[in-house]
């Protein structure tokens, strides 16, 4: 069965603004105003199951977008271990090195917790999950939204593209941004750069 999947990264944080990795931060005023606004221009269709990150910001994010999903730990953000609420000015200044391999080297996790290429093997699970051993939730369905961290869309991209995880940092992924994936039996996962 052919599957459309929308991947949606949540709706920014005053911690984004302010140049933080996230700590579990809810949506702001502004951030909520933004993910409400997204409503009437992201188009869902009727007939959808929805799965959401853990994160509250990915869980408010879901809700603005009038989406009743199923919270997915596969779809939790990057853990950033002990870089989690630490602003990225202040470990420029600390750990110049750790923060140098990290952003160039997909292998590299100095902060203790998760790789790119770690996170690129968790949404390709995932991913293959959707089609292999399908959840009893989905049953025939065609049409899947995700609520996820820009992050996760990034490496799904290189996952379905089968790129090096290497260009990772080179796709920019913003707040709300939608990126779809369609799955057929002849192509598996597929990357629609314009969704429909």
């Amino acid at each position: 069965m052919n599957r459309r999947l929308l991947l949606i990264s949540h709706a920014p944080t005053a911690a984004m603004r302010a140049g933080r990795f996230p700590a579990d931060d809810p949506l702001d005023a502004r951030g909520l105003g933004e993910a409400q606004a997204a409503r009437t221009r992201i188009s869902i269709a009727d007939d959808v199951t929805a799965f959401v990150s853990p994160a509250v910001c990915a869980r408010e994010t879901a809700v603005a977008l009038g989406l009743a999903a199923k919270v997915d730990p596969a779809l939790a953000d990057v853990d950033y271990g002990e870089w989690r609420g630490q602003r990225l000015h202040d470990l420029a200044a600390q750990t110049p090195d750790g923060l140098t391999a990290w952003t160039r080297d997909p292998h590299a996790a100095p902060h203790g917790g998760e790789s790119f290429t770690q996170v690129i093997k968790r949404i390709g699970e995932w991913l293959s999950a959707l089609n292999v051993a399908p959840d009893p939730a989905l049953g025939h369905v065609r049409n899947v939204v995700a609520i996820t961290h820009a992050p996760l869309v990034r490496a799904a991209i290189v996952h379905v593209l089968g790129a090096s995880p290497e260009i990772f940092p080179r796709i920019e992924i913003a707040p709300l941004a939608v990126v779809e994936l369609q799955h057929s039996r002849q192509r598996g996962w597929t990357w629609n750069p314009a969704p429909s």
